[in-house]
């Protein structure tokens, strides 16, 4: 392990020093490509360096321990073991910051919610749902943007797309993909009968152009009326885009706005990263027997969290955590069991990296 941080932290200081070349200055991809890449081993050569530090610091109270003075050799006595446990902490952080990275993970996200089993209860919860997940993005000062919505009569959500725009978005926001089942008495039943319903979340990194280039002669497009609620508007104007991508079969319905323009534009963002999760998924599935993250695979066949209303309680069952404020876990403060679920899985791949040194 620390022949290769020794290895990082002679490329950190190259690139230091090719930061202030001229040439690397008068190019601005070679520029931010060597800005990107010392970002992403900064804290890893800092932790480096500290424990760097504390070896010295043990070297020195070992030295010391063979003083003639007893008082010199009890205070290194004190500074051997600071030094000792210091080392024994740096280390566990230099284990984690060795963890392979989701390359993703520091991009912007896009969530997809549907209503499942439960009718109108669980349209209503999927609104639920999508206010919880842009009340986070407003906590954790993430862009949140509606590219899609498809709403019930009664105020409820048949399916809805997110956009949650911000540097990490897709590793906070992850683990989230799966159903999600809640258990309360619905706003529309009179007896107070509790009822179980869920809805489903599908989490996807966002795919920018320079990560997938698409062929526009393999896009079928089409406009149409929007459907639904919306007066005059929906019945005369044909501004709703509909976008199929013919190799993969993928279609992406958009009808929010008014332009035809933007509603192709957001089509296009969900249709690409639509795109790149399949192909992101069907290589994940030939290395699937290699890696199985305890958090849960993220199929959305998977039942990954229970909202119990009457007892307060939301538990995650991949991780088996139960939190008791499930009134400020649907207000948006999901750090909690986020933090939780990341700390799970860095545990499952140190184990496995254990087991494949």
């Amino acid at each position: 392990m620390f022949e290769k941080l020794k290895e990082i932290e002679a490329n950190y200081i190259q690139n230091e020093a090719l930061l202030c070349d001229a040439s690397v200055l008068s190019d601005p991809n070679r520029l931010r490509e060597l800005t990107k890449k010392q970002k992403q081993i900064e804290e890893l050569v800092e932790q480096y360096r500290v424990w760097k530090t504390w070896k010295i610091r043990e070297a020195e109270a070992e030295e010391l321990l063979a003083s003639d003075d007893g008082e010199l050799r009890a205070l290194a006595k004190e500074e051997l073991q600071e030094a000792k446990n210091q080392i024994r902490i740096t280390e566990e952080a230099l284990k984690i910051l060795l963890i392979p990275k989701d390359p993703d993970d520091e991009k912007s996200v896009i969530l997809e919610l549907r209503a499942g089993t439960g009718g109108e209860e669980a349209a209503l919860f999927a609104g639920s749902l999508l206010r919880m997940y842009t009340m986070y993005a407003e906590k954790k000062g993430f862009k949140a943007e509606l590219l899609s919505v498809n709403e019930t009569t009664l105020g409820g959500i048949k399916e809805a797309v997110l956009s949650l725009e911000g540097n990490g978005a897709f590793g906070r926001v992850k683990f989230e993909s799966g159903v999600h089942r809640v258990q309360r008495v619905p706003e529309t039943e009179s007896q107070g009968r509790i009822q179980t319903s869920a809805a489903t979340v599908a989490v996807l990194p966002e795919a920018e152009e320079v990560d997938l280039q698409i062929d526009p002669k393999d896009l079928l497009i089409e406009s149409h009326r929007s459907g639904g609620a919306g007066g005059q508007h929906v019945n005369k104007t044909e501004s709703a885009i509909r976008i199929i991508h013919l190799p993969t079969g993928i279609a992406v319905d958009c009808q929010d706005e008014r332009s035809q323009y933007k509603n192709k534009d957001k089509a296009m963002k969900i249709l690409r990263s639509r795109i790149l999760e399949q192909k992101r998924a069907e290589q994940e599935s030939e290395i699937t027997s290699q890696r199985r993250s305890q958090v849960g695979s993220g199929d959305r066949s998977e039942r990954i969290r229970t909202y119990n209303f009457p007892q307060g309680r939301v538990t995650d069952h991949r991780i088996g955590l139960t939190l008791y404020k499930i009134q400020s876990i649907m207000d948006g403060d999901l750090d909690e069991l986020i933090d939780a679920l990341i700390t799970a899985e860095q545990a499952e791949k140190l184990r496995a990296n254990g087991e494949n040194e």
